[in-house]
């Protein structure tokens, strides 16, 4: 590798995109050069197991060495990665055998001056299997049966691609695909009208040759923070910025465009995508594969042969060609990383059986020079293209001098080209090998020259020696030639029309080669130039021909246009061509046909353009309204209007007119007058209303008519309402404006009349003059005015009414307002009060009105609040900006005018009075529990103004950055998504403003289940007892409420039985042990959260004593149950409200069963049904239902038996409804 020569440089710019070139000096030696790339390698997707193969071409001077590098391994295994130079090519070649992992690849280029470096991308995908396409069988889908992804596919697709999607989805009616897609795109619009303002500019997605697929849309959104989301087969997609190279999908903003690009596209990544903004889809398109069955499947193709690198002169067509394995209706081209579509400067072919395709590039330049590629499927091509200006060789076979130049991509030597120290313009790096002579050289040499046919031309060099004779040759012959000043001069003659010659020029033994051309571009002869130059009229319907001779070297293209538009044959145009002239026809010509036509001859050499005009005569058009009213008097109607538009190509001679009265179905011929638009009807009657028709004349004929409106001697029309100048209380000053509509006559007066107010009767105030004093007034009387303009006609409608005006002398204005203050503020709003300002006779009158007006601090002008004078002495002024410093003043108005203005002495600031903030939920807590992955969220509300400084801090610093922290107007919140242990602590969020601040406290403990303790040991230290002893639980260190609980289940209940909780220590002594039973024990470690899964200890058990048992079984006796009735529960007092229920009860024993007797006042009631009585298991009971005056009483219970009886008394009381 070359060893890097000393000083700094830096990045340099390489021509190729994607090649990153350091340059190691500041300065370049002369004739040095920093090595970069002409052609990088390409991306590659190769199937699992073949080759592949990555090619560059470098420049640079020494010529660098070139390496390789993966990013995944090395590549030191020769057998798998062979490197190697192509002479034929100069092509450096990486060939990577039995591919199975995707992976990067690296070209270096090194020399002493310089790095350049590129990358390419290797993706492996599976075998053919996966990308085998199979024909889909077509289906005729009916209306109702259309899959959606088509109408999907079509509403973003351009009009060229409508038939091939039809084609694909089978669907045959395209007049009703037409109609339902105008349909479907109206309801689209409306939906997209909801989010964006317009959307242009939609590009398909296509396959870029560096592997990445692009497609773009061009969109003004209403909302800037609308969503924009990327869908793949309706799926949301995450996707980036584009600044990171690993994220496969992105999206770049550039102005009102949205950039969507997809990396290392393999078959995986075909689908349909779409982009929508919010819920509504914008743009759809489609990356093909054979896993979508709606669009075209990627070709599984080779290429048989590979794009060929072409050098071609300037001026000529350079042609790629490339042929594949199987059909492919199309492929993508690219020039230096850009698609080409057919056109102008470029031709695209497909053969007949769709396996050759061509891209010729026409009339190259040096600015077609770069690398073109050719994208069938998955496989790819590159060819360069050199465009190549002058050859030039020296050849000397004494001295051997030898040099090649060639133009390329400028990046070796310096000079003029034309010393031998250097190339100029050899550009690519082509070698050259120099020995200098210092005897008779060309000072000036050759260069190529093109010249007409029939034309002289100059071909001339300049030699170091006066004293050197030289001598002409062409096509190996000698030619004559006459010496001038040290100048050659050689004619060329017609007979060398299409051939291109190379003359020699020798002197000595030093010659020089040089082509030239002849060229023959098209000649039009002046006399037939001047001819077609005529314009052509002709009548409508008429047809007009244009006919052109010319000359020049074949092939020859002619187009015809008219103006501007290019003419094909079809409806009413014929075009005749041949190689000596051409000819147009316009059949049927109609006025619209009239325009510039021209026409455009071009061969190889040049083009000619000639330029001629048709005018197509025709009938004018009507004239155009509206029809405007001159003079309406009773004597005579004068009325105008605009001449026709088109005049139909002559001009207008006359106008013929035609008159009908109102109410008459006759229309009377006035006839033609003179070609000026206006007339003036004389022959009227007064009153009467009259319609005219009016038709435009020329030489062709007569226009189609225009019709007026009715018009009649005219009244004046109303004037503006009169204003008030001045009032007094036995005179109003008055003035108005002139009607703007006089009635055809002049304005002889007016009549002004007066009503006063709530009046419907109008008076005749009629003085002459204009302004005019109303003197026939009322002091104190509010009067209105209206005034009506008179002509000659009489008088016309009268104008509105004026306002209001009181005859009183004028007032003086009001003075300021007293005790002005605040009683109110907010952020948005001020509310004031004040005290009307005193009457001051003679000086200051009564305020009616108040206008209250502000001014912001930063500003000079003053704007009022209400538009209107207010009446009250209060006002609230709203819309104002938070925080922001007003001027606050308040003028009292009233008829004399406005008085002076009362403001406060200091600005005011728009926000609520001052409040210290305070917190309002009392039932807030000061402890949290939440267990570890679960949200917290912690709320405070407050009360505070102005708008506090919030603050958050966790055990005294500032919260982390996963804790968002929301703050609105009167309060704030803490939210923690996904909480973990260490969000354990003691938060505390302080509000603080001006006036004051508070604090609240609030612990969050975040825990997770408890792990269980360690295993249990049981140990006996005294009879009876077991003590319990295990090792801590892990959590007990980092959890301070973490604690233990006990259980225990013996042999003979066989339930577990909590001995102990809360237990803070690891070791527990359980008494009552009883022995012969087996007991077990269970320890549970539990924390704010709950149980861990419990420890259980071994089987605890003693052996019981056996100790031989005697009983004697006492002798048994004979037990007497009988005994005498006896109250156990006795009546208790009664108290009823009349109306309601009542019920009694007590409770007797004995045996046997004691008969129960229920007495009232001593009166039996065992068989009044009045009574409902019960005695259930020695419970008695009696119910009456409804309680009544004769209810009240004494009542007894008597319990008979053969061995006695027993009474209960209960003396009842009976409530009356008003106690």
């Amino acid at each position: 590798m070359p060893k890097p020569a000393e000083g700094t440089g830096g990045k340099k710019r390489s021509r190729v995109p994607g090649v990153m070139v350091t340059q190691y000096v500041e300065e370049l030696p002369p004739g040095s050069t920093t090595p970069d790339f002409i052609r990088k390698p390409i991306a590659l997707t190769i199937q699992e197991g073949k080759l592949a193969f990555f090619k560059a071409v470098v420049s640079g001077y020494p010529v660098p060495d070139v390496s390789w590098a993966r990013n995944k391994g090395d590549i030191s295994n020769s057998t798998k990665y062979v490197s190697r130079f192509d002479e034929k090519n100069e092509q450096y070649i990486l060939e990577v055998n039995e591919i199975f992992n995707s992976d990067t690849y690296k070209c270096f280029a090194i020399n002493p001056f310089g790095k350049a470096v590129c990358t390419a991308a290797l993706n492996v995908i599976e075998g053919r299997k996966f990308i085998k396409v199979g024909k889909r069988k077509e289906k005729q889908w009916n209306e109702g049966e259309i899959d959606p992804r088509f109408w999907e596919v079509l509403l973003s697709a351009p009009r060229k691609d409508y038939e091939r999607i039809c084609q694909e989805f089978g669907v045959t009616d395209f007049r009703w695909m037409l109609r339902k897609l105008n349909q479907k795109k109206k309801e689209r619009e409306a939906e997209q009208s909801k989010y964006v303002e317009k959307i242009h500019s939609l590009k398909q997605i296509e396959v870029k040759t560096d592997g990445t697929a692009e497609f773009e849309l061009d969109m003004k959104l209403k909302d800037p923070n609308s969503k924009i989301l990327l869908f793949k087969d309706g799926e949301m997609l995450d996707y980036g910025d584009g600044t990171d190279e690993a994220t496969k999908h992105n999206m770049q903003k550039f102005g009102e465009t949205y950039l969507f690009s997809i990396r290392d596209v393999g078959p995986e990544d075909a689908g349909l995508y779409q982009v929508d903004v919010e819920e509504v889809n914008m743009f759809s398109t489609s990356l093909a594969s054979e896993v979508n069955c709606f669009v075209p499947p990627v070709p599984d193709v080779e290429l048989n042969t590979t794009l060929k690198d072409t050098k071609v002169i300037e001026g000529q067509d350079a042609v790629f060609e490339c042929a594949l394995s199987d059909p492919v209706p199309q492929i993508t081209w690219c020039a230096n990383d850009i698609s080409v579509e057919h056109g102008e400067k470029y031709d695209i072919a497909v053969s007949e059986d769709k396996q050759v395709h061509k891209l010729a590039v026409k009339n190259c330049t040096k600015e077609d020079k770069g690398v073109y590629t050719a994208i069938a499927g998955l496989r790819s091509s590159q060819g360069t293209l050199d465009v190549e200006g002058k050859l030039l060789y020296f050849l000397s076979s004494v001295n051997c001098v030898y040099m090649h130049f060639k133009y390329g991509s400028g990046s070796h030597g310096k000079g003029d080209g034309l010393d031998l120290d250097g190339s100029g313009r050899d550009g690519s790096g082509d070698k050259k090998r120099t020995r200098v002579d210092h005897g008779v050289h060309f000072l000036n040499g050759l260069s190529d020259t093109a010249a007409n046919v029939g034309e002289s031309t100059e071909l001339s060099c300049k030699l170091s020696s006066e004293d050197s004779n030289g001598l002409w040759y062409k096509d190996g012959k000698k030619v004559i030639i006459d010496m001038l000043c040290g100048s050659l001069f050689l004619p060329v003659n017609k007979q060398h029309l299409y051939c291109t010659t190379q003359p020699w020029f020798i002197v000595k033994q030093l010659q020089i080669f040089f082509p030239l051309i002849s060229s023959d571009p098209p000649k039009i002869n002046a006399d037939a130039l001047s001819k077609f130059l005529e314009p052509v009229i002709v009548k409508a319907g008429e047809n007009a021909s244009f006919k052109l001779p010319f000359s020049g070297k074949e092939p020859i293209k002619i187009q015809w246009f008219k103006e501007n538009e290019e003419l094909l044959e079809g409806h009413g145009v014929r075009i005749e061509k041949s190689s000596t002239h051409s000819r147009l026809l316009l059949t049927k010509c109609q006025r619209k046909d009239t325009g510039e036509i021209k026409i455009k001859i071009k061969n190889e050499f040049a083009t000619v353009e000639a330029t001629s005009k048709l005018t197509v005569l025709d009938r004018p058009t009507p004239p155009q309204g509206p029809v405007e009213i001159v003079e309406s008097s009773l004597s005579a109607i004068e009325f105008k209007w605009r001449p026709p538009k088109d005049n139909g190509g002559c001009p207008v001679t006359n106008y013929n007119l035609e008159r009908q009265q109102l109410g008459r179905n006759t229309w009377t011929k006035i006839g033609d007058i003179p070609g000026q638009p206006t007339y003036r009807d004389t022959n009227i009657d007064r009153g009467r209303k009259y319609c005219y028709r009016i038709r435009a004349k020329n030489l062709e004929g007569f226009s189609e008519v225009l019709t007026t409106n009715d018009i009649a001697a005219a009244f004046p029309g109303s004037p503006a309402p009169p204003k008030i100048v001045s009032a007094f209380k036995d005179c109003i000053n008055l003035a108005w404006l002139s009607p703007s509509s006089t009635g055809g006559g002049s304005i002889i007066g007016y009549n002004v009349e007066k009503r006063k107010k709530g009046s419907n009767f109008w008076s005749q105030a009629n003085p002459k003059d204009d302004p005019i004093r109303v003197k026939d007034v009322i002091e104190g009387v509010e009067y209105e005015f209206r005034v009506s303009a008179i002509n000659t006609c009489g008088p016309g409608e009268p104008s509105g009414p004026s306002e209001c005006a009181i005859a009183r002398d004028p007032k003086k204005p009001p003075g300021k307002v007293k005790d002005l203050k605040i009683t109110g503020s907010s952020y948005t709003s001020l509310s004031l009060s004040w005290t009307k300002p005193k009457e001051v006779k003679g000086e200051e009158d009564e305020a009616k009105g108040y206008f209250v007006e502000i001014r912001p601090t930063d500003q000079l002008e003053w704007s009022r609040c209400n538009t209107n004078a207010v009446i009250q002495t209060s006002f609230t002024a709203v819309g104002l900006k938070s925080m922001a410093m007003y001027w606050v003043r308040v003028i009292a108005v009233n008829e004399g005018g406005e008085g002076l203005p009362q403001s406060f002495d200091n600005y005011i600031i728009a926000m609520p009075p001052p409040v210290k903030p305070k917190f309002t939920d009392k039932k807030m807590k000061s402890f949290m529990v939440v267990k570890a992955g679960n949200t917290v969220r912690v709320s405070v509300s407050f009360e505070a103004s102005p708008l506090p400084d919030i603050t958050w801090l966790k055990n005294g610093v500032p919260v982390a950055k996963h804790v968002t922290i929301t703050n609105f107007e009167k309060g704030s919140q803490l939210f923690i998504y996904t909480s973990e242990l260490s969000d354990t602590g003691i938060y505390t969020v302080n509000v603080k403003n001006m006036v004051g601040q508070d604090t609240f406290t609030i612990e969050i403990r975040v825990n997770d289940d408890p792990k269980p303790p360690g295993p249990v040991e049981l140990e006996q230290h005294v009879q009876g007892t077991v003590t319990l002893s295990w090792t801590p639980s892990p959590d007990e260190k980092r959890d301070n409420h973490l604690h233990y609980m006990v259980m225990k289940r013996d042999s003979v209940k066989q339930t577990w039985l909590t001995l102990v909780d809360c237990l803070f220590n690891n070791k527990f002594t359980v008494i009552n042990i009883l022995p012969g039973r087996e007991y077990n024990f269970r320890v549970f470690a539990k924390n704010d959260i709950g149980l861990s899964e419990p420890s259980v200890s071994p089987v605890w058990g003693t052996t019981k004593k056996r100790e031989k048992i005697t009983y004697s079984m006492p002798a048994s006796k004979t037990l007497d149950f009988q005994a005498a009735p006896k109250f156990i529960v006795p009546l208790k007092l009664h108290a009823a409200l009349p109306g309601y229920e009542c019920y009694m009860s007590c409770a007797v024993t004995g045996n046997p069963t004691p008969h129960i007797t229920w007495y009232h006042n001593n009166v039996s009631l065992n068989t009044n049904p009045n009574y409902y009585i019960t005695n259930v298991c020695g419970v008695c009971s009696l119910l009456i239902l409804r309680v009544g005056p004769k209810d009240m009483g004494e009542y007894k219970v008597v319990a008979e038996s053969p061995l006695g009886h027993d009474e209960s008394l209960d003396p009842p009381r009976l409530l009356e409804p008003n106690k």
